[in-house]
């Protein structure tokens, strides 16, 4: 768990730890998520995981509250070899603008780099929509790549990656 201390006024009184996407606030969450991908991209190519796409053993999932209201989440997924991907990064629609989408950007970065992986890659829309995803992406250090893992090519897909310093 990484608690961020609102002792100076100005950082937010939040909490990011692994959490149960099943429970109830969270599953709404991962709805409006999955709606938003359904809604802006071609079916063929919404790689939002569902529910139990977030069970599975190589996902790890997190979730970054405010006074116990869910505010954002994200997950990572082993994919071997040193390889990790970012999964699900969506934050709730009243706290965009606050810091959250990259707060939990850098916590799955921050862990994965202590689970030793020397990279980390993600897949977003290639849309307008998705553009303050990539920026976000961008910000952090993230570059353009070829689709990884078992994504194909896809002109409404971004491919980003990151290799992380040792």
């Amino acid at each position: 768990m990484r608690r961020f201390n609102s002792s100076r006024g100005h950082v937010p009184d939040w909490t990011i730890e692994i959490d149960d996407p099943r429970r109830d606030d969270v599953r709404a969450l991962l709805e409006r998520h999955l709606a938003f991908a359904h809604e802006v991209t071609p079916p063929e190519d919404v790689h939002a995981l569902d529910l139990d796409g977030l069970l599975q053993p190589s996902i790890t999932f997190f979730s970054l509250r405010e006074g116990g209201s869910l505010l954002g989440v994200g997950a990572l997924k082993d994919l071997g070899g040193g390889e990790t991907e970012i999964k699900s990064m969506h934050t709730a629609q009243e706290a965009r603008g606050r810091g959250v989408g990259r707060a939990i950007l850098d916590h799955l970065l921050g862990v994965a780099a202590a689970r030793g992986a020397r990279r980390v890659s993600l897949e977003t829309g290639a849309m307008d929509a998705f553009a303050p995803a990539r920026a976000l992406y961008a910000a952090a250090g993230f570059v353009p790549c070829g689709p990884f893992g078992e994504y194909g090519d896809s002109p409404n897909s971004a491919y980003m990656t990151l290799e992380l310093r040792r």
